[in-house]
């Protein structure tokens, strides 16, 4: 079986080194391949030697770009898009697999790997906005470098056009170019988990029980509130978001 390539972006404080080592390890139990993992970063400090380095991109497009964003709807972290450069990593074979940090791995990811070849993946996106034009979910992406070049092209030559494509947003302006150019198909529903949506339990049983695990969910995502290391824990936000501490979670997201 081949590897499976992975890549991750860490930049500024938010996120520790822990993440990137945490990531890494669950994609490791959670494949029969191999894993080659790389970290775009301006710092690796802590971060294990397997993980290979890439320096953070300044695109010659970003001026461009970030001041179309000053109006755009939403004004996400388009500097993810430098990922879909096809010279990136020269030495690459097969797709990439591009993982936010804020994600757990609970299932197998060999499926993800090889899930309708030829094809930019990604989940549905839960809810769709409606400042912004949505329909994938960008905390976990797979496309290949060699084939679907135009991620990278299109905003390179046409940042205004691209920005206005996804009204701010990177997982709008990937799903819905690739879905121009007929590329676009989502993984199943249930191999992408939210933890908010999918794993607290509902009020007051938030407060009684721990979080479900879904049994088919390969990757858990957190955004907003509860962080990963909040809800493994235990999450005091009031009745209505509150969590029991996350056993399950504390095993996936571990070195």
């Amino acid at each position: 079986m081949p590897p499976i390539n992975c890549i991750c972006i860490k930049y500024g404080t938010l996120y520790g080194a822990e993440y990137v080592n945490n990531l890494l390890a669950g994609l490791k139990r959670q494949s029969r391949a191999d894993i080659r993992m790389f970290c775009m970063t301006e710092d690796r400090a802590g971060i294990v030697p397997e993980v290979e380095i890439l320096p953070l991109a300044s695109e010659p497009f970003h001026a461009r770009m970030f001041k179309a964003m000053e109006t755009a709807p939403k004004r996400g972290r388009l500097q993810k898009i430098s990922v879909f450069r096809p010279d990136l990593i020269p030495d690459l074979e097969g797709p990439l697999m591009v993982f936010d940090l804020d994600v757990a791995i609970t299932g197998s990811i060999d499926e993800m790997r090889d899930h309708a070849p030829g094809k930019v993946c990604m989940r549905l996106e839960w809810n769709v906005s409606k400042r912004v034009p949505t329909l994938g979910h960008g905390s976990v992406e797979r496309f290949d470098p060699k084939q679907h070049t135009y991620l990278y092209e299109f905003i390179a030559t046409n940042p205004e056009e691209a920005v206005a494509l996804g009204g701010g947003s990177e997982q709008s302006y990937t799903s819905l170019c690739a879905q121009k150019h007929g590329d676009f198909a989502p993984f199943p529903s249930e191999w992408v988990a939210s933890f908010k949506y999918d794993c607290r339990p509902r009020r007051p049983f938030n407060l009684l029980v721990e979080p479900h695990q879904p049994p088919q969910a390969k990757v858990v995502c957190f955004h907003g509130r509860p962080s990963i290391p909040e809800a493994i824990s235990g999450y005091r936000a009031g009745v209505w978001r509150s969590t029991k501490p996350c056993n399950w979670l504390a095993k996936a997201w571990s070195v």
